[in-house]
């Protein structure tokens, strides 16, 4: 993921409070407060002093900060080891690094377009019934 501090289209600075919708064709990093909706084509980055409240659509998401929101990622999210995170992940990828603070449904697809609970079911081989006629 090549999104840091010299690669972005636009940057919500420290210090800096925006709130709103923030539809943007190009990747964001956020070191201040946000609060609304982000939808992005690219990347997305949560800097350590980043305070962001929102439900995430992006290429790539980064979370060094603090997110309290939903991500939706179609390649990769990496919680790095400051990032603190309440809410769900969906994505192909997913990175967690040691320190992650985290409570949220985790879905990793693997790129996969199928179900994800049908591919694993399919791989273990179906559903057994027990023997109390229950599946499992």
């Amino acid at each position: 993921m090549a999104i840091g501090k010299d690669n972005n289209n636009s940057v919500i600075g420290p210090g800096s409070i925006f709130e709103g919708k923030f539809y943007i064709a190009g990747s964001l990093r956020i070191d201040g407060k946000f609060e609304g909706e982000i939808k992005t084509d690219d990347a997305l980055f949560i800097g350590e002093t980043g305070k962001v409240r929102t439900n995430i659509s992006a290429r790539e998401v980064i979370v060094a900060g603090t997110l309290i929101g939903n991500i939706k990622a179609e390649n990769e999210v990496r919680l790095e080891e400051t990032g603190r995170l309440l809410g769900d992940i969906i994505a192909p990828s997913l990175a967690l690094a040691k320190g992650v603070v985290a409570k949220g449904n985790i879905t990793v697809t693997g790129g996969q377009k199928k179900d994800v609970k049908k591919i694993v079911e399919e791989s273990f081989g179906g559903t057994r019934t027990l023997d109390n006629g229950k599946e499992e």
